[in-house]
């Protein structure tokens, strides 16, 4: 059998032609989850996923982030480490990465292009053919198996149990934090999304859990596992101060201390990231991590929209928070431990948009909307976008001075002419906000 496609474009074009559930949640027609389709790929392909070790990560927020570090470190051993993440910031390649380098066209075309050629006989066993999120999901794992890289790191889509990544038995199972994000679909309690997300868990996972809600944590520790790590009691942060350019933290594992690490990243919540980092390299290979590695690793580190500074006068901040835990976050990094000084003698500007079925009500209270001279309300060309009137309406309510623009592009240009040289602009809502900004901004 051949592939349906020779050239990138064409590659393009067959992938978007399958169901994405990406752009169908918070609606009536979302299909019912299932591994039937993704375990038989698997099958048809020779069980890639099972041929390289794994670190397997979940969680409500700071997957993104967590995921990178580990890379980043992990290069820093000398190991090339496969990564698999959603949604792309810039384009679909990001999703599959070697060395947090994604795909080039070439190598993404011929990826797909190995699912493609079986992708029927999958149809023929189940009677459906696999999804968007299943090809890619595939095309990664059958990728790093082929091409031998030494470890793969692959974040959850959404969820954990039913996600097309829990093909995976992994060494290491990391869980982030528990939050409410999509409760409609693994909710509707913290409790149901704590077990949802407690599913990639397996009998030899080695568990680094980050939640430190008692209850949740209660719900994560009956999932049979070999090992787990808790934050707070046995790995966590000591210390955590400003520096420039990033933050100073201390460490603590199992295995010790790590004292003054440089961690070149904004905000109180990425030194906890690094902390469950760190705890899942050390998890991995079962000894304590050399510091001058970690640095080292730490040198490589780019977080692109976690709190991203891509203009100066004004400063402009991209950041793909999208939830009201991520508004938090955000807010506390901006107005407290950023540039509170300027944010309050100086214009400061958001511009946001949201995708449904997320609510921009509970969002923008998160963030503190009313701290902001002006708000921007726009969407990204993506089918869940809300429409910006909704979120103008919701800053209305909240004491906001709102504008509405047409475009993400229109709405940073509004943001930024108001701002002034002098001002901030804080771009947010989401990550496809934030790639339209990005590509905007760099273009």
């Amino acid at each position: 059998m051949s592939a349906p496609f020779d050239d990138y474009e064409a590659a393009l074009e067959w992938l978007v032609g399958h169901y994405n559930l990406e752009r169908q949640l918070g609606r009536p027609d979302v299909a019912v989850p299932t591994l039937d389709r993704m375990t038989a790929l698997m099958g048809i392909l020779g069980d890639p996923q099972a041929s390289v070790p794994t670190v397997h990560l979940t969680g409500t927020n700071g997957k993104g982030s967590t995921s990178r570090i580990i890379v980043d470190v992990m290069a820093a051993l000398g190991l090339a480490a496969g990564s698999y993440r959603s949604p792309h910031i810039t384009r679909v390649n990001d999703r599959i990465a070697v060395a947090n380098e994604p795909l080039d066209d070439l190598d993404f075309t011929t990826a797909l292009a190995e699912i493609a050629t079986v992708e029927s006989l999958v149809e023929a066993m189940v009677g459906q053919r696999p999804n968007y999120f299943e090809v890619l999901s595939a095309a990664a794992f059958n990728w790093f198996a082929a091409t031998g890289v030494d470890v793969n790191v692959i974040e959850v889509g959404l969820g954990g149990r039913w996600d097309a990544t829990n093909v995976i038995d992994a060494e290491v199972a990391v869980i982030t934090n528990i939050d409410a994000d999509h409760l409609e679909i693994i909710g509707p309690t913290l409790a149901d999304v704590a077990r949802e997300k407690a599913g990639i868990i397996g009998p030899d996972s080695h568990v680094i859990c980050g939640e430190t809600d008692p209850a949740l944590v209660d719900v994560i520790r009956r999932e049979t596992c070999r090992e787990i790590w808790l934050a707070g009691a046995d790995f966590g942060v000591v210390q955590d101060r400003l520096a420039v350019g990033g933050r100073v933290v201390e460490l603590f594992t199992p295995y010790g201390r790590h004292e003054e690490v440089f961690l070149p990243a904004h905000g109180a919540h990425q030194a906890r990231n690094l902390a469950v980092a760190v705890a899942a390299v050390e998890a991995f290979f079962g000894r304590p991590l050399d510091g001058d590695v970690l640095a080292a690793g730490l040198e490589r580190l780019s977080l692109p929209a976690r709190f991203e500074i891509v203009g100066r006068q004004p400063l402009v901040i991209v950041d793909g928070a999208h939830n009201p835990a991520g508004a938090r976050a955000l807010a506390d990094t901006l107005f407290v431990d950023f540039v509170p000084a300027a944010v309050d003698e100086q214009r400061c500007v958001l511009v946001v948009g949201c995708s449904g079925p997320h609510d921009p009500l509970g969002f923008l209270e998160a963030i503190d909307v009313d701290r902001f001279d002006l708000v921007v309300a726009t969407g990204a060309a993506w089918p869940r976008s809300l429409p910006a009137a909704d979120i103008e309406v919701a800053a209305q309510g909240l004491g906001a001075v709102v504008e509405v623009a047409g475009t993400v592009a229109e709405a940073v240009d509004a943001g930024i002419r108001f701002a002034g040289e002098a001002g901030t602009v804080v771009v947010t809502g989401s990550l496809y906000v934030a790639s339209e900004a990005r590509v905007h901004l760099q273009q």
